[in-house]
């Protein structure tokens, strides 16, 4: 099972706390996955049907289904991947996209091809911590047969979570192509909204009434001079 490293508390935390596009980061790491999974499937399709009879029945039981334990094992790995990734980039995306991205403009059909995703990562994320109860039921077996137990119960975990790799990797890449046009979108808008911003405030500094300046100040009227004594 695929493990994900936590950052320490102080790790860029600041930047990612102010960040609405922290999300992104995690971009390369689904576009790697979904390939992956893809991958695995393509080289087991590629060979599947040379190891099977002219009516389609496996010619060795043992070395076919040695095929696809090793194409579920290594989709599944990949899978697990958009489990720690997938959820933060898919609430980016639907927090970043406007209501006409759903209707037309470049992102439109990518978006529609993802619905349904959020279901497929919350069923795989439970079929992981259904995997996770079992090796924590089996922590206190014996060596040889924990080793058993582990390969049977990761060859089952695979098998079932065949379905949800094979969704991941088919909508997948439509999540990555529309965090990465949004993400593009948001990084070409910024600095349009500061020079609006600037504008904004050197148009408001401009009209801003002036302070009149301070009249001269008139010297003190003259007094005239105080009577004298007759003489």
């Amino acid at each position: 099972m695929s493990t994900s490293s936590t950052p320490s508390s102080g790790d860029n935390q600041p930047s990612q706390a102010t960040d609405p596009l922290a999300w992104r980061r995690h971009l390369p790491a689904l576009a790697s996955a979904a390939a992956g999974i893809n991958e695995a499937c393509d080289a087991w399709d590629a060979v599947s049907d040379s190891l099977c009879d002219a009516d389609g029945w496996p010619l060795d039981d043992k070395v076919y289904g040695g095929g696809k334990v090793k194409r579920d094992a290594e989709a599944w790995k990949h899978a697990e991947v958009f489990l720690d990734h997938g959820p933060e980039v898919l609430a980016g995306v639907r927090a970043a996209a406007d209501g006409p991205d759903y209707v037309e403009g470049p992102i439109s059909d990518d978006l529609r091809r993802i619905r349904g995703i959020d279901t497929t990562l919350f069923r795989a994320q439970e079929l992981r911590h259904e995997w996770a109860d079992v090796m924590a039921l089996m922590d206190g077996s014996q060596p040889s047969v924990l080793h058993l137990y582990k390969e049977r119960a990761e060859e089952h975990r695979n098998t079932e979570g065949r379905h949800y790799s094979h969704e991941l990797g088919s909508k997948g890449p439509a999540l990555v192509r529309v965090g990465e046009y949004l993400a593009h979108r948001a990084d070409t808008e910024r600095p349009t909204q500061t020079e609006r911003a600037r504008v904004a405030l050197t148009r408001s500094t401009h009209n801003t009434p002036g302070v009149s300046p301070a009249s001269p100040q008139l010297p003190p009227a003259s007094q005239p001079p105080a009577p004298g004594r007759s003489r």
